[in-house]
């Protein structure tokens, strides 16, 4: 995979956008479930209070819990509050309005500057929370006296407390011994602020209840507030998610996009010995389903890989600030599904490496089939065929089906750990609740959080099963892009006069094995072709003729000996100007998907009617071009298989002889043409080809023997050089093959 990370450079703005979004989404995502435990805790259970201390509280209610206040606590907290009776005019309206039974009841009242004053309010409310935990904790133990001897009367636990009868209780509780209220007090100290601070809470309400306040109106507001915000979360969670979609799916189509021109940069490249390195079908896999495996890993990867361990982390410490005493439930959660991760992705992992090889046989296998459906149905073979694709189609489907039966027994063991955990954290969440420990709305939220360090996880196991597949395509990628040409253009290329050759190939002690061969197929070969002549190459079948002249355009290289054109050493020249002073026809006619038009002028830019149709008559085609309806601009299918094999031949000479090249190749390229195309075509060319190289392979005699010069191979090896005629008295390999092909009146 590192081999490949230089693709994703040209995009690294993007990455960087798509990791600030996702830093952004984490952070939503994270804040939600501590919304939702405001809703709870502080919505309902506190009725929308926010504030551990009355922003205006009665004289009687003030004077009660000074009793549960320290001595420093008492006198800090009387000196922020002022008497309403003080207000005048339009203040007093204003303060009525908001707590219209002041006017009847004593009140005080926090001012503006206090409540501003974030300090100080801060520690007014952590006074009240402890005096008003206090006084709950000191009314619940004796909660056994009679209900009438209880004036704060009602269940102590509820959303509000009846303080109705205060002014009657207040005698009574200078007359209560200081170490009954100092153990109240002492208690309170030692809680958690979230704890006192909900009792608070409800005490406050119960104030503002008794002032005469809309508590209905503060708690409607609070929820609508809150889940306003809760909404807005959510649509930038949504908003952040849609973004870093957009951003994954653009790195990951231009990385692909990037991959696969280079991957067909390097492949259009390679020599006949890289192909004989890599297969055809191996190559179509690299370049579509390997590149298309590394695509999604970049898009997934990009949202999860990133995302799932923020999730888990942030989760994990918004998780313990809820309840620190729940840790051990995540931590065993984690260990667990580390376990299953691990052990699942072990067995996993030797059959993931294998799925790519088992794809390339599957589509070599497909591709000789569909190649050589004629042959097949020829010998009859299909059962045969049917049963090596069966063969292949099986053991890819095999590894797959236990890849995924393996892979699909992961949601349900993180199902069953996520129900545990949840079991858990309602169980002893539960105990923590009834203990006063924690609150309704953080049990939630820490169940919420749970799941989703869970499910985190379970992201992160997701790419467990795309990694190991993706990491073997992008090596099979990397292979194929760090593979050396063995056919490379020298640093400082010679150039032809005017770029353009005059055409004298000469060979010289020229020595050629194929790689890793361990024998040389050509030997001492040496012999020099003229412009204006043409040079004929004829031997039996194995001699090396196509070899021979496969190493003009330096298809491959000499392995000894050199080849030179006008004096130049084929290696000092660059690949594209030695080919594009060659017009070559290989031996088998390949015509490309498109029209006449464009087969024929595929090697010249703009080619003109004028150019293509003389080409074309030259080839012999223009009568058969002449019948189709369409003319030039008759369509060609893949491959040329909607026109015969003589017409793919002469369209393919045709395509050669457009270029107007000093040096012509044609690799037994008459082979399927009858007798009588075949000697107009030879004398067309003889005469449109005056000026350049012909080198000439063919199997026939009678395509040859007016060449000017022969040369004949056997076993690699140049066994005769002449003229026909010279040949018939000087060299009896060549008598053989003419004999065998010619009468005595021919011959002589």
């Amino acid at each position: 995979m590192k081999k490949l990370a230089r693709y994703l450079k040209p995009f690294t703005k993007t990455l960087l956008v798509a990791l600030v979004l996702l830093f952004i989404q984490a952070t939503l995502d994270l804040n939600l479930p501590n919304m939702m435990s405001n809703i709870v805790n502080t919505g309902i259970q506190q009725g929308g209070i926010t504030e551990a201390a009355p922003k205006a509280i009665s004289q009687d209610a003030f004077s009660l819990l000074s009793y549960f206040m320290p001595e420093q606590d008492r006198t800090f907290a009387e000196s922020l509050y002022l008497s309403a009776d003080e207000l005048t005019g339009s203040d007093r309206e204003e303060f009525l309005s908001e707590w219209p039974n002041a006017e009847t009841i004593p009140t005080l009242y926090l001012s503006e500057q206090t409540l501003s004053d974030k300090d100080t309010f801060s520690r007014l409310e952590q006074i009240f929370s402890r005096s008003t935990y206090a006084a709950m904790n000191f009314m619940q133990s004796n909660a056994s006296r009679e209900q009438s001897e209880n004036p704060m009367g009602g269940d102590t636990e509820s959303k509000t407390v009846d303080i109705s009868g205060l002014s009657e209780f207040l005698p009574m509780m200078s007359m209560i011994p200081q170490e009954m209220l100092q153990s109240s007090i002492d208690l309170a100290s030692k809680m958690d602020d979230s704890i006192t601070s909900q009792t608070a809470s409800v005490f406050v309400k119960s104030f503002y209840v008794q002032l005469g306040a809309d508590t209905d109106a503060i708690q409607t507001r609070y929820i609508l507030s809150e889940g306003g915000i809760m909404l807005l979360l959510s649509l930038g969670l949504m908003g952040c998610s849609v973004l870093v979609g957009l951003c994954a799916s653009r790195v990951g189509a231009g990385v692909s996009r990037d991959l696969r021109s280079s991957v067909f940069r390097k492949v259009s490249s390679f020599t006949n010995a890289e192909f004989d390195h890599f297969s055809t079908a191996s190559l179509i896999t690299r370049s579509t389903n390997d590149i298309n495996q590394v695509q999604m890993l970049i898009i997934m990867g990009l949202r999860i890989v990133c995302y799932a361990p923020i999730i888990a982390i942030g989760g994990t410490v918004m998780a313990l600030r809820k309840s620190s005493g729940m840790a051990w439930i995540l931590a065993l959660a984690v260990i667990l599904l580390l376990g299953v991760i691990i052990t699942i992705v072990s067995i996993a992992m030797p059959r993931f490496k294998r799925m790519q090889p088992l794809v390339d046989r599957l589509n070599l296998v497909s591709r000789e089939n569909l190649s050589g459906m004629m042959v097949i149905r020829a010998f009859s073979t299909q059962k045969f065929e049917e049963d090596r694709f069966d063969k292949a189609n099986k053991d890819l489907t095999a590894n797959t089906l236990f890849v995924n039966r393996v892979m699909v027994t992961m949601m349900p063991m993180m199902m069953l750990i996520m129900n545990i955990t949840t079991l858990l954290i309602l169980w002893f969440g539960g105990h923590q609740i009834s203990d006063m420990a924690m609150q309704v709305g953080d049990m939630m939220a820490f169940v919420q959080y749970s799941m989703q360090i869970i499910f985190s996880f379970l992201m992160i196991s997701m790419m467990f099963i795309m990694i190991p597949r993706a990491a073997v395509s992008a090596d099979r990628i990397a292979e194929l892009l760090e593979s050396e040409c063995t056919i490379n253009d020298p640093a400082s290329p010679k150039h032809f006069e005017n770029g353009h050759a005059k055409g004298v190939v000469k060979f010289e002690n020229v020595c050629f094995a194929y790689p890793n061969a361990d024998e040389n197929v050509l030997e001492n070969i040496s012999f020099t072709a003229l412009p204006g002549q043409t040079t004929a190459f004829i031997g039996s079948t194995g001699s090396g003729k196509s070899t021979l002249i496969n190493l003009i355009p330096r298809f491959y290289d000499v392995t000894k000996g050199k080849i030179t054109i006008d004096g130049i050493d084929l290696r000092e020249l660059s690949q594209h100007e030695l080919r594009e002073n060659i017009g070559y026809v290989p031996q088998k006619g390949l015509l490309l998907s498109g029209d006449i038009r464009s087969n024929i002028g595929y090697g010249v830019e703009n080619a003109s009617d004028e150019q293509l149709n003389k080409a074309a008559s030259t080839a012999q085609a223009s009568e058969f071009i002449s019948t189709l309806p369409d003319g030039l601009d008759t369509n060609i299918a893949q491959g040329g298989t909607n026109v015969s094999g003589g017409q793919r031949q002469r369209l393919s000479i045709a395509r050669a002889l457009a270029k107007n090249a000093p040096i012509y190749i044609f690799d037994d390229s008459f082979s399927a043409l009858d007798f009588k195309t075949d000697a107009k075509l030879r004398a067309a060319l003889k005469q449109d080809t005056a000026d350049a190289t012909v080198l000439l392979v063919a199997q026939r005699v009678s395509t040859i023997m007016h060449a000017e010069q022969i040369i004949v191979l056997d076993e690699g090896k140049i066994v005769g050089i002449g003229t026909h005629q010279q040949l018939l008295d000087t060299c009896d390999a060549y008598r053989e093959i003419a004999e065998s092909q010619l009468s005595k009146e021919e011959l002589a």
